[in-house]
This record gives C-alpha cells, structure tokens and sequence, in this order.
C-alpha cells in the first residue's frame, strides 16, 4: 500500500520536504497557502481603502498613502489571488487526478514555477518598503506616469514579471499534461469539463502572458536607461503601452474566469445528481472564450483616442464573446433542472457564482455599448463590474471548488452548519459592498479618487459597511476550513457521491495517486 503524500518525504525532512517536492499535490497545498496568505494581504489594504472613503476628506491616510494602497491592493489580488487561485493551486492538485496520472508533465518546472510565484509576490510586496516610496501608479502601471515617478515601480514591474513567468510555465505544463498524459480510454470527450478549462486556460497563459512580461521589461528599461519606447517626451507612444497591457490584461479576465467556470461545471452534476447538460458545448465554450477573448482588450479604451471604426469593432466583438458565457449559464440552469439538489457549502457558492457571475456579465455588455462607455468609463460603475465579475465570479466559484474538494485533499470535513452561515455573510456582505457602488459610479463618482464630493457619501457609507460584513465572513469561512484540516471529521473517499477519477482513489490522495493507473470506459458524469 503507497504512503499518503502528507507523510511521504523522499530524501528530504521538514519544510524542505514541501519547498523541494515536485509532488504535483504539495506543490498545489504551497499555491494555496501562499496565496491566501497574499489574500489576506490584499483585503486588509481593502479595508483600510474602504475606511478612507467613509466620509469626503482625509479620515486615515494622505492622498499619496492611498494611491499606494489601492496599487498594491490591485497588484496583490489579480496577480497574487485571482489569477493564480484556481488553476495554480486547485489545478495543480487536480489535474493529474483527473486524468488518471501520476503527476504533470514536468514536476520540476511545475516546482519552478512556484518559486517564481513566491519570489514575485515577495518582491512586490518588498516594493511597499523599499526605494522611493511604495508604486502608486495603479495595478495597470500606465505610462508615461509610471516612467517618470520617483517611487519604486520598477521592483513592482520585476515582481509581476516573475509571475507572469510562473503562470507561462504553468500554463505549459498544463497543456502538455493534458495533450500527453490522459489515462487509457480517457478521450477528449470523456475528460471532465474542469480539464476542459484549464487546459483552455493553458494556452491562455502560453500566448498572452509574455506579451505583458516584455511590456513590463520595457518600462523598466525606459525607467532606468531612458530609452522612449512610451514617453512622449522622447517620441514614446503611451497609447502603444495600453494596447500591450490589455491584448494580455483582457485575456488575463479568462485566465481568471475559465477556471472557475470549469469547477462550477464539476461542482453541479454532483450536488443537482445528474449529468451535465449540454457537455460538449460546454467544453467548446471554453475553446470559444479562450479564442476571442483575445479580441475585445480594446474595450478598455474607448476614451483614449481610437478610431470611430476601431471602436464599433471593438464593442461588437465585446457583445460576441458573451454568447459563449450565455452557453454556460443556460447549460448550467439546464442542468439543475429536476435534478436531486443537494444544497451543501459547495453548491451554495456555486449558485453564488451563477447569480454573481450574470450580473457582472450583464454589466459588461452595459460597459460594451460605446455611448454609456463615455459616461461610465473610469467610474466606480467599472468598480462594480470588475468585483461582480472577478471575486463574485471567480472568488465565489473558487470558494466553491474549495469546499468541494476539502474532503479528497485532506481526508476531513469542515463544518457544514459554519460553512453554510459564512457563505450567508459573504454574499450579504459582497452585495452590501460593491452593489451601491453602480448607483455611484452611474451618478458620476470616478473611481481611484482619494476624495470625493458630498453627495456621494451614503453610498460609500453602506459600502463600507458591507466590506466588515463580507470580511467577517471571510474569516469564519478560512476559520471553518483550517481548523478542519487537523480536526475536521474523518470521511470517506467519496463523500459527494461524485463520478470523476479523482474519487476513485483515497482521500487524501496516495503518493502517486493511483495504485494501479485507472482504464476509462464511460463519459465523466455517469450516475446510476
């Protein structure tokens, strides 16, 4: 009988048997640990951004304290959270389960590309403390301000570099992993949806993220050799430095949001005891995201100087890249249909995720029309949406997928009376927080604004609010799942009654995962 991999150690002892594993599954337990580490980071800068805004004026910190704040808090949760939470962390320790592996293709690179992970986070953060002050350009870095200011942006940019190295080099082995590695039997259309994401995901990350790395480079450089790739001063062009960042930066939405949709795609069929509906369009609706995706980064700027042409393509194509989301949504609504729901923590935020996720979606294409764009560009409106599309999207559904597998990864159960109140809280106070923030940025309060006029100040009350609410929350919801690692009730191998290969095998996982590699005979999502 195979060690579990927690008491298997190899050559090594202690906290060098994780840091140099290249056990897809510790490498996994390192993602998460270290990115809810940075989470916890980032939301405390959010709280203290929240607190400034409770009332016009200085309440806690200064003007240039606070564009500090909200860069870093930016920063920390897109690159350090969102992006690398799902497919990083939960994909790193699922993938290989859920093809019947024994690993990924390349564990060493996959190690690799956690310590790019770790160093980046950690030189980022090192930049709050460092040199000229902490960056307070905004997470997007625009030039020609993040040229020319004198506080450290430049350690900022090689930290976010480096994380883009970790996701490129993640993303390859995912696709390599997936192509190379599937168990005997196991087709393209008997793979679970999830791999169907992530390996959508993948190509995401190989095609789009070293595009943002030489952006970044290059800033760097121009900072320290004066080089006018994006001055003006020097026959820069700064427009050619928001179209790098978002031809990644828009792409990078997927990254973030495939993912998620991919685990809620799991996360049904089990909880609603039925197959999916619609599988196969599902799976192509990830390929279809991925593809266009890569088309629409322009929307980002309709206020910046573009064609009237460029424009109306740019705001079409915003409206095509919806269709395949509706495709999901509609599968997933199908699904749930005279299903046996069982509504445990996992599926709560699941529909979380579907309510949350559709707002945000709906929201966009109000972003996508050209006309209300000019009125709501730059405004907490764009606030709004982000947050209902990433942490109400991604986050909930990241939370969801969190639950789901405690059980496989660790071999206990949280508290389902206490997951179920925290969820309450959460999504009470997610829309408590960023709901009002609409109405604001409809009304005209532009958002990264250190002040703002009086009117406003009952929105930002109640969102201020709702950010203790939601906090709260949070914390009772990492309190559940950590205290439940060691003193959590033991369960069995399949406590979901769930159908892919991943519950097929111990809980948690052996070393190697399976004692004997597993032969596919039927589609993912087979119930009796």
């Amino acid at each position: 009988m195979e060690t579990n991999f927690y008491t298997y150690s190899g050559k090594h002892r202690g906290i060098l048997a994780w840091i140099l594993s290249t056990d897809h599954k510790r490498i996994g337990l390192l993602y998460l640990s270290s990115m809810f580490t940075f989470f916890l980071a980032g939301a405390t800068l959010g709280i203290l951004m929240r607190l400034e805004l409770i009332a016009p004026g200085p309440t806690i910190m200064t003007a240039q304290t606070y564009n500090a704040v909200f860069t870093l808090h930016g920063v920390i949760m897109i690159f350090l959270f969102i992006i690398p939470g799902i497919p990083a962390a939960l994909g790193n320790f699922m993938l290989p389960l859920q093809i019947g592996a024994r690993d990924v293709a390349f564990p060493r690179l996959n190690l690799l590309s956690w310590w790019f992970f770790i160093t980046g986070g950690l030189i980022a953060l090192t930049s709050l403390f460092t040199g000229g002050g902490p960056p307070d350009t905004g997470w997007t870095f625009y030039v020609p301000y993040s040229i020319r200011t004198g506080t450290n942006v430049s350690l900022a940019l090689f930290g976010v570099f480096l994380l883009g190295l970790s996701s490129t080099l993640t993303g390859l082995n995912f696709v390599t992993t997936i192509h190379r590695m599937r168990a005997p039997g196991m087709t393209w259309f008997r793979l679970p949806l999830f791999q169907w994401s992530l390996y959508a995901t993948g190509w995401v990350q190989l095609l789009a993220t070293p595009i943002l790395g030489i952006t970044l480079l290059l800033v760097i450089i121009e900072r320290f050799f004066g080089v006018g790739f994006f001055d003006p001063a020097k026959g820069g062009d700064p427009l050619l430095f928001e179209h790098l960042f978002w031809i990644y930066s828009h792409p990078a939405v997927y990254i973030m949001i495939l993912p998620a949709m991919g685990a809620v795609s799991e996360i049904i069929p089990a909880f609603a005891r039925r197959t999916i509906f619609g599988y196969k369009a599902i799976a192509y609706s990830s390929l279809a995201i991925a593809l266009v995706g890569y088309l629409v980064w322009g929307h980002h700027m309709f206020t910046s100087g573009m064609s009237d042409a460029s424009r109306v393509v740019f705001s079409l194509l915003t409206f095509l890249v919806a269709i395949p989301s509706g495709v999901k949504v509609f599968n997933w609504v199908a699904s749930l249909y005279r299903g046996s729901i069982q509504t445990d923590a996992p599926m709560l935020f699941t529909l979380g995720f579907i309510f949350l996720f559709s707002i945000g979606g709906l929201t966009g294409l109000i972003n996508g029309a050209l006309s209300v764009n000019i009125h709501i560009h730059g405004t907490h409106f764009i606030v709004a949406h982000f947050h209902y599309t990433m942490f109400g999207g991604t986050a909930f559904a990241f939370f969801a997928a969190l639950h789901y597998w405690f059980p496989k990864m660790f071999g206990r159960m949280y508290r389902e009376g206490l997951a179920r109140v925290a969820w309450f809280i959460i999504f009470i106070g997610f829309n408590t927080l960023y709901f009002p923030m609409f109405v604001l940025g409809w009304q005209g309060m532009p958002r990264r604004y250190y002040d703002y006029l009086p009117q406003f100040q009952t929105g930002n009350i109640i969102s201020t609010i709702g950010s203790w609410i939601l906090v709260s929350g949070l914390l009772l919801m990492l309190f559940n799942l950590v205290r439940s690692i060691s003193k959590g009730e033991k369960v069995g191998d399949n406590p979901w009654g769930a159908t892919t290969l991943e519950w097929k095998t111990s809980s948690p996982p052996p070393h190697n995962n399976f004692a004997e590699i597993p032969t596919v005979t039927t589609g993912p999502y087979v119930f009796k």
